[in-house]
């Protein structure tokens, strides 16, 4: 079985074949549709064959639908019918859950923490992947997306918006209790001082979970 995983970000829209390791992309932003999503990811992968499609989507996502509008993409995403644009089976997670999912060593429970356009979050325990949506609560003057996401990132600067990471991490940590953090997404490259008790994701990782929900019949 031949399995194409499509990470959908605020930025990029990227897929990966399992095997290979070529990645392509193309840019998303807040026009982006789910006809757009497909239309430009048959035109990108046309000369890929692939059986099956895994998509890591930035929303809530329950018994394999989308629930809510994405905040930092277009509109249509909410009943799309992924099946029928794709003509292959799909299966659709969270992405943070996605990453989470890819970056879990096996045991225990991880946090997975995802710095970019906003502010993922999934935890995995015992191998068992629990969406979160933690960044909409509030914090401080806004919520934790405001201060961790790409727009806090730009308006507080490098400095300040790891004093925050930093906070931010310590609070989730006193509250799950994790053996495990990762702190992933494409903006945690500007994390340079990495928490206790935590390690760097691999954006690689979120493609790894899109396969493993095939393989491991999740």
């Amino acid at each position: 079985m031949r399995i194409l995983t499509i990470d959908v970000g605020g930025t990029n829209i990227k897929a990966k074949l399992e095997g290979p390791e070529e990645r392509r992309k193309f840019p998303s932003g807040p026009d982006m549709t789910p006809d757009k999503m497909v239309e430009g990811v048959l035109e990108m992968t046309k000369d890929w064959d692939y059986d099956v499609v895994s998509i890591g989507f930035p929303g809530i996502i329950k018994r394999g639908a989308v629930i809510t509008e994405p905040k930092n993409l277009g509109p249509g995403w909410k009943e799309f019918d992924f099946v029928k644009a794709f003509g292959k089976p799909v299966k659709i997670i969270n992405d943070a859950a996605m990453q989470a999912l890819g970056s879990y060593s096996g045991k225990g429970v991880l946090l997975f923490l995802g710095f970019g356009t906003g502010l993922g979050s999934a935890i995995v325990v015992d191998g068992k992947v629990l969406p979160m949506e933690l960044a909409h609560l509030t914090y401080r003057k806004g919520t934790f997306e405001d201060y961790l996401g790409i727009r806090g990132l730009e308006r507080l600067g490098q400095a300040k918006w790891e004093k925050h990471v930093h906070v931010v991490v310590s609070r989730f940590k006193a509250a799950f209790l994790p053996d495990d953090i990762v702190l992933g997404g494409g903006k945690s490259k500007y994390i340079t001082q990495v928490p206790e008790g935590c390690r760097l994701g691999n954006n690689q990782l979120a493609y790894e979970g899109g396969f493993k929900l095939w393989r491991d019949k999740l």
